[in-house]
């Protein structure tokens, strides 16, 4: 969640939804996501809607902005969730993102899990993750929430090479992350999940290969590789506006990113959206291809983003804030947006052309079969894949998803 949200209408304070959005609410994947705001630090390069203990200055357990108040909050508003849904669906999917979950530890973990099953339920075969940092995370933790019923540990792992994880502000050590993947496995956890960003400025594709076989020697099934981004405002901007560090290089991230999916590739991962790979379709995570599939969810927690049949909302960005709405027994929710269908036709077109199913070409209109055309004879579009009336992108068109995706909207 970045640091500015969108703009947009009021929302109710009720948290009422129009009628239109709730029809079809069940047949579409269900899923809910929890944004955890707390660090112990903050990244350098981070933007997301976090604070540290001296962000919020905390008085006590009682203070609003407190992690006891916001779990009080959350409980709050999943059960407003609940009635504004009406009926709603047991959740397929639940996402704990943040911040650094691992921070709450077991027993705060446990106890929002418990907090969705009371106000929603989950669905046989429910996806249950965690994000969590290395330095946070014990063993004991991890068989806590195992037994819990989480399924699923998200690592941010970043890099594996010291002075890359200086650049970002990363407090974990080399081989810190292997070690807590393999002992997620141990606790019975069925999917493991490495964050890596490639391209930080000092970083060789000697550094990116080191990272990428840790990966593969920690057992996870599933990866997520990002280019780095400067976000405005961070740390790691005004180091680079000081001329500290050199600037990341496009044709560096291209060329990083050719060598995350070959390593990926050839140790047996397969990728199914554009920065995710997976060892098998079971691995994949289906609260994100809830999300590009079009699906509702329903966010929790200071900053969390929401979307149900067509309606949009965030929440308001601080714990306190966020606390004192609901304790008043009002919506957290700052501000939505009604989506029109062209809107949600572009969205369609954005998120699924990034999945290896690619987009049905039958939802584009005149101009965007022609853009297609093209990109197919320009090498962007897998040509057989067009045949059978799918956009797919090939390896090349993945370099260049977004402009791809662009050109379909018409």
């Amino acid at each position: 969640m970045p640091s500015v949200p969108p703009g947009g209408e009021p929302a109710p304070a009720d948290g009422a939804l129009p009628p239109d959005a709730l029809t079809g609410l069940g047949s579409r994947p269900f899923g809910v996501y929890v944004h955890v705001p707390f660090c112990a630090t903050r990244c350098g390069y981070c933007d997301f809607n976090t604070y540290t203990a001296s962000d919020l200055g905390l008085t006590g357990s009682d203070d609003p902005a407190s992690p006891a108040s916001w779990l009080e909050g959350l409980r709050r508003e999943l059960d407003l969730a609940a009635r504004v849904l009406g009926s709603p669906p047991a959740a397929d999917t639940v996402f704990l993102g943040g911040g650094t979950p691992s921070l709450l530890g077991a027993e705060g973990l446990v106890a929002v899990l418990d907090a969705v099953r009371s106000s929603f339920g989950l669905a046989p075969g429910a996806e249950v993750t965690t994000e969590a940092n290395p330095e946070s995370t014990t063993p004991e933790l991890l068989a806590a929430i195992a037994d819990a019923g989480y399924t699923r540990l998200s690592l941010g792992m970043q890099s594996d090479v010291d002075h890359v994880l200086a650049v970002l502000d990363r407090r974990h050590t080399p081989g810190a992350a292997v070690s807590v993947a393999s002992a997620a496995r141990a606790a019975g956890l069925e999917h493991v999940n490495l964050d890596l960003i490639y391209g930080t400025p000092t970083e060789t594709d000697d550094d990116l290969r080191r990272s990428l076989d840790a990966v593969l020697a920690s057992g996870a099934d599933h990866v997520s590789a990002y280019s780095l981004i400067v976000e405005d405002g961070t740390a790691l901007a005004r180091r680079l506006a000081r001329g500290e560090l050199p600037m990341p290089d496009d044709d560096v991230l291209a060329d990083r990113y050719e060598i995350v999916d070959d390593v990926l590739a050839a140790a047996g991962f397969g990728w199914y959206e554009v920065s995710n790979w997976a060892r098998s379709e079971a691995a994949r995570c289906r609260h994100n291809l809830g999300y590009w599939s079009g699906g509702d969810w329903w966010g929790a927690g200071p900053g969390a983003h929401s979307h149900v049949g067509g309606v949009r909302w965030w929440n308001v960005r601080h714990p306190a804030r966020y606390s004192k709405r609901l304790a008043a027994g009002e919506s957290p929710a700052e501000a939505r947006e009604l989506l029109t269908a062209a809107d949600r036709h572009v969205e369609q077109v954005l998120l699924a052309l990034r999945t290896v199913e690619g987009l049905a070409t039958a939802v584009l209109d005149e101009a965007g079969r022609t853009a297609g055309e093209r990109a197919v004879h320009d090498g962007l579009l897998d040509e057989g894949g067009w045949a059978r009336g799918r956009a797919v992108l090939t390896d090349r068109g993945r370099l260049l998803a977004d402009g791809v995706a662009i050109s379909l909207t018409g």
